[in-house]
């Protein structure tokens, strides 16, 4: 689904060119550029209160690394800007209910993977197995992550590209965000050995498409 102008209007943000969003209304005299001193606690704090702009910090302080995610999974900054934005959009509904438990970058994460495998179901529905797999060798996903480090290619995005949804998830929160299976399975909703066994996939199905490339 596409965010419309509409929709975006309820939380008062557009979309620019780029990694960019913009107030689309801005309000005189509410702004204050010390909450961008503050730390994401205090920030949500601060949103509960009332204060609105307290979420426009949020979004500058995390729109680069949300934006990002989403154009990984959409591969082109049109469909990209309309993901953040999504994701923006309902972080914005969904605020005042986050409890805590984790830190707001990992919840932040958890709507941009959400709203991005959202749209790929959409598209494209796949069933992947999850925990019916032969004990991984840690050995062979250190090897991979060192390449795919060293190595930012376009026949690696392509490849990352034709993965699952799931699995491409756990593979561009791994490599590219550098995150342990422990936060990508918060993120996932998951358990650890389900991320590890997504990885574990993954990893097999990118050697066979670059090696067939």
């Amino acid at each position: 689904m596409r965010v419309g102008s509409d929709a975006a209007a309820l939380v008062g943000w557009t979309r620019t060119d780029g990694t960019g969003m913009r107030r689309a209304e801005p309000q005189a005299g509410t702004a204050d550029a010390s909450l961008d001193g503050a730390d994401d606690r205090a920030l949500v704090d601060a949103f509960r209160s009332g204060r609105r702009d307290a979420f426009d910090a949020i979004v500058r302080r995390h729109q680069r690394r949300v934006y990002q995610l989403c154009y990984r999974f959409a591969g082109n900054h049109e469909d990209a800007a309309d993901l953040a934005q999504d994701v923006f959009v309902r972080a914005f509904k969904g605020l005042r209910k986050f409890k805590g438990d984790s830190a707001l970058s990992t919840w932040l994460y958890r709507v941009g993977v959400n709203v991005c495998l959202s749209r790929a179901s959409a598209r494209r529905p796949v069933a992947e197995p999850l925990d019916d797999v032969q004990p991984i060798d840690e050995r062979s996903e250190s090897s991979f992550d060192r390449v795919a480090r060293g190595e930012r290619t376009e026949a690696l995005r392509r490849a990352i590209a034709t993965l699952p949804p799931r699995q491409r998830a756990t593979v561009m929160l791994r490599i590219y965000e550098d995150l342990p299976h422990e936060q990508i399975a918060q993120i996932l909703g998951s358990s650890v050995g389900a991320v590890k066994a997504n990885f574990f996939h993954a990893i097999g199905n990118l050697r066979r498409v670059l090696g067939a490339s």
